[in-house]
């Protein structure tokens, strides 16, 4: 933020350079982090050395609760593996088969020509799944010859408790950018810390895609922030574009959200554009970075049309082809404005619309289908189908509980960050007001000029960022990650902020130069000892809290697999079981977790049968289809507490079957009583109606497993 500034005469150089920008800015004061003097140097050093440090011990404590809670270092190694739950153990099987094949290019031909994952399919992994770091993890580890110095599973794992330290020093930097202070870099670390449980899950969820992707993210949102400053050199925009661009190609890479979260940040760009917060010409650049990033994933990923078919890219296109049509967006008087800025909206969501069903029909893409109708589910619309409630009726996908709320105020987070946001909100109003009155023209070249700015660019970008993010968090709880993190920026930069406390002051008819600096630095180091007095007993006890991983059941069964089938033997079962079958016994699976295909969806529906109301016979033939040799049904499934009814498993096979659901309760009036029993409870009453077609090979508390007769096959 930057108070009203005097008035100053534009040439025709500056204002061609700031073509559709708003006024130029006060430039910040940099003198505290790059000055030429001893001080600024040793703050500059005292600075980094922190980010640093504070990243590290992010690591060591993500490290330590995880090896503290599950034993890690003396657990066998099936347990290991289990405690890779669901789609984690199916990501980690691609780094295990990468380090145990019998040499790097076999073993990347095996992930290109894949038929263990979908059996009676051969896919691709490389295309179909984000998986390049397990495949470049594993070449480090076989290239350095690792073997005599760790376990390569020690390796996949401190690498991704490393990657923290990255998440965290950029957090630090990008803090740091914008307050102008190391003070609230430490002070925005710090808060990522101490709401570890609202920030990451990294320690108990280490292979997820976005533990691996989020750390770069954090870096383009820094590298966006310095971006953004005014009065930068070619070197400096240069280095900075070069860190978004690196920094948004590894993201993209890494998870297969990428498409989704950058088109929030293509949305953030587009307003800030249209509201003359942010000049055109930079937004432009991080619109190609953006669509260049996606492309070159796309062709890692041998074309992968998911991608190249993203709403991402046809919103881009959409974007660049409405300017063209509207040349003078940026004229004329307030209503003018409003009219124009009206109609360039419409215009860039019909294209959107219209390229995105054009580029679908092209490439026949299908793969993305379930996460629109999972958003118009989300959205109120009332569905019955499958894929959608798979996803709606997930804790993780419902709306934010309020108790995150409670603990982001418990560690002094919350209050402040709503309150600053609110300041910059109205900063940022005041600014568009006057952006959309005076417009920006080339008349006002050598014309004296009254530039009104209340907030820089650099933080109306991460305000709108944070705005998008935090609806997107409140609507979707899995989503939480990508705001959480922010508001420790965003509020540890406020509390720093020059702008913000001199107006405060000005507002009180206090201020000086003086006592702003006072109140910030003041204000950092309260927040920073409180945070630090309350929340260090805490740390130390998790730190010191032993536990052990315990899962008998599981164990138990993935030995007798490993033991008593064959290695090319086809097991179904749940997609989250299914992954850990693969990842600890090779055997072959009839579906898993990665949903993004439209084949696999169906098919896994279809496997779901197994706890839906249907004959053996039914059963016997839609298993069959899949070449299944083993069958496993879990009890925790087929009696399913967890879930309310109507958002079981069981119950959402009945409604798409059209059958009643168990239980007293309202049911739609078309669906009806099922002619045959629940199959999953029905088969372990071994009736010669079942035994004919399924024969129960293992059982333990937790899991039965069927092997399928062959020959009912040949009757």
């Amino acid at each position: 933020m930057t108070t009203v500034r005097q008035r100053k005469r534009i040439n025709a150089s500056e204002h061609a350079h700031n073509s559709g920008h708003i006024a130029k800015t006060s430039k910040p004061n940099l003198k505290g982090i790059y000055g030429p003097s001893t001080w600024s140097l040793l703050c500059y050093i005292v600075g980094v050395s922190l980010a640093l440090c504070l990243g590290l011990l992010t690591s060591y404590y993500v490290a330590t609760l995880h090896e503290n809670d599950l034993w890690f270092s003396s657990i066998k190694e099936v347990e290991r593996e289990i405690s890779f739950r669901t789609e984690c153990g199916l990501y980690y099987s691609y780094y295990k088969q990468m380090v145990y094949a019998p040499s790097i290019t076999q073993g990347i031909t095996d992930l290109i020509y894949d038929n263990k994952t979908e059996s009676l399919r051969t896919i691709n992994i490389l295309e179909r799944m984000n998986v390049y770091q397990e495949v470049l993890l594993a070449v480090i580890f076989r290239v350095l010859n690792l073997w005599s110095y760790l376990e390569p599973v020690y390796l996949y794992i401190y690498t991704l408790f490393g990657l923290q330290t990255v998440y965290v020093a950029a957090l630090y930097i990008n803090s740091w950018l914008l307050s102008g202070t190391w003070l609230s870099g430490s002070l925005a670390a710090l808060w990522y810390i101490v709401n570890r449980i609202d920030t990451t899950r990294v320690e108990f969820t280490i292979p997820l895609r976005e533990n691996w992707a989020l750390p770069f993210f954090a870096v383009q949102i820094a590298g966006i922030s310095y971006f953004l400053r005014p009065g930068l050199t070619r070197f400096q925009t240069r280095l900075s574009l070069l860190v978004v661009f690196i920094s948004t190609f590894l993201f993209s890479l890494a998870w297969q959200f990428n498409q989704f979260v950058l088109l929030i940040q293509g949305l953030a760009f587009f307003a800030l554009d249209c509201l003359d917060l942010i000049p055109t010409n930079k937004v432009r650049i991080l619109y190609i970075i953006q669509a260049a990033s996606l492309v070159l994933v796309s062709v890692l990923q041998f074309f992968n049309t998911m991608i190249l078919g993203s709403l991402l890219l046809s919103f881009i296109l959409a974007v660049f082809i409405a300017q063209k049509l509207q040349k003078n967006l940026k004229s004329g008087n307030l209503p003018r404005r409003i009219w124009n800025l009206c109609v360039h909206v419409a215009i860039v969501l019909c294209l959107t619309a219209l390229i995105k069903v054009f580029v679908k029909k092209v490439l026949n893409l299908q793969s993305d289908e379930h996460i629109f109708k999972f958003i118009l589910a989300k959205m109120g619309s009332k569905t019955r189908d499958f894929d959608a409630k798979l996803y709606i009726c997930e804790e993780p996908f419902q709306l934010l509980p309020l108790d995150t709320f409670e603990r982001l105020s418990d560690s002094f987070l919350l209050h402040p960050y709503f309150v600053i946001l609110f300041f910059l909100i109205i900063a940022t109003a005041i600014t568009v007001f006057y952006n959309l009155r005076n417009p920006s023209t080339s008349k006002k070249t050598n014309q004296h000029e009254e530039n009104v700015c209340f907030i820089r660019a650099d933080v109306a970008y991460n305000v709108l960022h944070s705005m998008l993010f935090g609806c997107l968090a409140i609507s979707t709880m899995r989503m939480k990650y990508l705001w959480t993190s922010h508001m420790c920026v965003l509020a540890s930069f406020g509390l720093a902020s020059m702008d913000i406390w001199g107006t405060v002051l000005r507002l009180l008819s206090l201020h000086t130069p003086q006592r702003t600096s006072a109140l910030r630095y003041s204000a950092s180091i309260l927040v920073i000892v409180a945070v630090v007095c309350k929340f260090w007993p805490r740390i130390t006890e998790e730190i010191s809290e032993l536990r052990e991983f315990y899962d008998p059941d599981t164990v138990q069964l993935m030995n007798w697999i490993k033991s008593h089938t064959p290695k090319h033997a086809v097991f179904a079962g749940s997609m989250q079981l299914l992954a850990g079958v693969k990842l600890c016994t090779g055997r072959i699976l009839t579906n898993h977790p990665h949903y993004e295909d439209k084949v696999l969806r169906e098919r896994t529906k279809q496997v779901y049968q197994i706890y839906a109301k249907r004959s053996p016979e039914d059963v016997y033939s839609i298993l069959r289809s899949f070449g299944t040799d083993y069958v496993i049904l879990e009890d925790s499934i087929c009696y399913e507490r967890r879930h309310g009814r109507g958002c079981r498993l069981r119950d959402l096979l009945d409604i798409n079957n059209g059958h009643i659901m168990d239980g007293d309760g309202h049911n739609d009036p078309d669906l009806k009583p099922s002619p045959s029993p629940r199959f999953c409870d029905e088969v372990k009453r071994d009736s010669p109606f079942y035994t004919k077609y399924f024969t129960r090979v293992f059982k333990n508390k937790t899991f039965h497993v069927y092997r399928l007769s062959r020959k009912a096959v040949m009757q």
